[in-house]
């Protein structure tokens, strides 16, 4: 079995990476039964068992997904903020409804939608240099203020949370006009003092 975070490949009933310690198995997203890698239903629920596009390789890991010139100055810049308390600004967002979508579309088709939406997402996030540290099966954290430092690090998660508002308006009629369903995404966003430290590998 293939690691869905560095590719290393592992036993077949291997529930952790041996190389990364990634969890290997998938799990229902409504009842949590272990799911086998082909199972398109959950044996216990028959709960869909959507593909999460965030399990994909281009988002296993920071460096799949984070821009090269964002990379360098984060790596540039990490030990001047390791361990110090700081004010950021933290942008949630997630996709309105996502389990009533994953149950009316097949796996695949809603691994597709939500591919399309983190395109979206870490464009916009990137764009005013903020850095997504967190992927959900439909929705991301990200972070700005750190660990790239910026003053005005809520006008830019601002900006961005109106870009992203205004291109998902037009992806979500592409969704609706391909697959007849509705595509709504919230975002919040709050300011607050963090200790920013590293845990665990780069």
């Amino acid at each position: 079995m293939q690691c869905p975070r560095c590719q290393t490949e592992n036993p077949a009933h291997q529930k952790l990476c041996l190389k990364c310690a990634a969890p290997l198995a998938r799990a229902c997203v409504n009842c949590g039964t272990p799911l086998p890698s082909a199972a398109k239903f959950c044996p216990e629920c028959a709960h869909p068992a959507a593909v999460s596009a965030a399990t994909e390789p281009r988002y296993a890991s920071p460096a799949s997904y984070t821009p090269k010139h964002l990379a360098e100055r984060i790596l540039t810049s990490r030990s001047v903020l390791e361990g110090e308390r700081k004010q950021v600004t933290v942008l949630f967002a997630d996709v309105a409804g996502f389990s009533t979508l994953s149950e009316r579309l097949d796996p695949e088709t809603v691994h597709e939608i939500m591919d399309g939406c983190f395109e979206v997402l870490t464009r916009n996030v990137h764009q005013y240099e903020g850095t997504i540290n967190q992927f959900t099966g439909d929705g991301i954290m990200a972070l700005f203020g750190a660990p790239i430092a910026h003053e005005d690090h809520a006008v830019r998660a601002l900006q961005a949370a109106l870009n992203i508002q205004g291109d998902l308006a037009g992806y979500a009629e592409t969704v609706e006009r391909r697959w007849r369903v509705p595509f709504r995404m919230r975002i919040g966003i709050n300011t607050g003092s963090v200790v920013v430290a590293r845990i665990g590998d780069n």
